[in-house]
């Protein structure tokens, strides 16, 4: 069974001698901890399986709609091509929903969080539902003993800070040299990548004494190593997972849509940053992934976005997970 955050855990054990003011106590502390206002009913969606002896958390951080799918997806095509194939999978053809999905892995002697969502900048669009996934499955912030960093985008970086501090005050940092370095380079300036260039100076670099640059091969924990996927951004970084002879690959933003990403490899998406090297990398990992079959998290995928990819035509087809991981 997955294990539980350390706050959950102990709170857990002791239910049967814990008094009602101390669990009020409790509650007031987390909020407190948490720095977020929580006002919903409902908390956000999460999922819970098990890699070998590793717990994994998944967190829906929100999703939302866009239109024009062909111009992210299949940026070279024609919208009728694009269409004719989103029809083909029972999708509409004006619309398409991308969804957000920061992963914990408890390794038993680290809780590992892959990116961190929104955070506040998306929370007046329902987005930015980190946190209250975190404390749905059992964690709080200060639970979190490494953040590891895929690559630097607003949606993978926006969940660093909380009210002016870091929203993980015990963790320390992880993400690839080359990544860093682009983003926090002046020669950003004047240039499309100037917005994220300031966002990264406001949230990532804040905490850069905290933080350690890898390159491909580099292990994170025992059991989490590293893998260059560049293409999407200069440095975007991919990992393997494995944990008693289970494997899994935290596949980031190599395909960003389930259809459009992974049947058409080859087609242009607007948000990769080198859309040839982009598409070469999308081949070879999901080749890797099919070959091998193994299971991966793709951070753009549906919810709870983990399954499989099968070879079809000249690209692959997304098989969701079932119970493959409860057994």
């Amino acid at each position: 069974m997955p294990s539980m955050g350390r706050r959950a855990l102990l709170g857990t054990a002791g239910m049967g001698i814990v008094t009602a003011p101390a669990l009020l106590r409790g509650e007031a502390r987390a909020q407190e901890t948490n720095r977020l206002e929580i006002n919903r009913a409902m908390p956000p969606e999460t999922d819970r399986f098990s890699v070998g002896s590793f717990g994994v958390l998944v967190v829906k951080d929100g999703s939302r709609a866009s239109g024009a799918p062909n111009e992210t997806f299949g940026a070279d095509q024609s919208a009728e091509t694009v269409g004719e194939l989103l029809e083909e999978n029972f999708l509409p053809t004006d619309q398409f929903v991308n969804s957000f999905a920061p992963t914990v892995i408890n390794s038993g002697s680290d809780v590992v969080l892959f990116d961190t969502g929104m955070g506040p900048g998306g929370r007046a669009q329902g987005m930015g539902r980190l946190i209250e996934g975190l404390t749905a499955g059992g964690y709080t912030p200060e639970d979190v003993t490494v953040v590891v960093l895929t690559h630097l985008h607003g949606d993978h970086i926006g969940g660093l800070m909380e009210d002016g501090g870091p929203a993980f005050p015990n963790a320390r940092y992880v993400t690839g040299q080359i990544e860093y370095d682009f983003w926090t380079d002046t020669a950003r300036v004047g240039t499309p990548a100037e917005g994220g260039h300031k966002s990264v100076l406001e949230k990532v670099k804040p905490l850069a004494d905290k933080m350690t640059f890898i390159g491909d091969g580099a292990e994170v924990v025992s059991g989490i190593t590293g893998m260059a996927a560049f293409g999407h951004t200069p440095g975007h970084m991919i990992f393997n997972v494995e944990s008693d002879g289970r494997r899994l690959i935290l596949a980031a933003d190599t395909a960003n849509h389930y259809v459009l990403s992974l049947q058409r490899p080859e087609w242009e998406v607007r948000f990769d940053m080198d859309k040839a090297a982009a598409a070469a990398t999308r081949k070879k990992v999901f080749d890797m992934i099919a070959t091998d079959r193994v299971a991966f998290l793709g951070y753009h995928m549906p919810f709870p976005s983990v399954g499989y990819a099968e070879k079809l035509d000249t690209g692959y087809r997304f098989v969701p997970k079932s119970y493959q991981f409860e057994i």
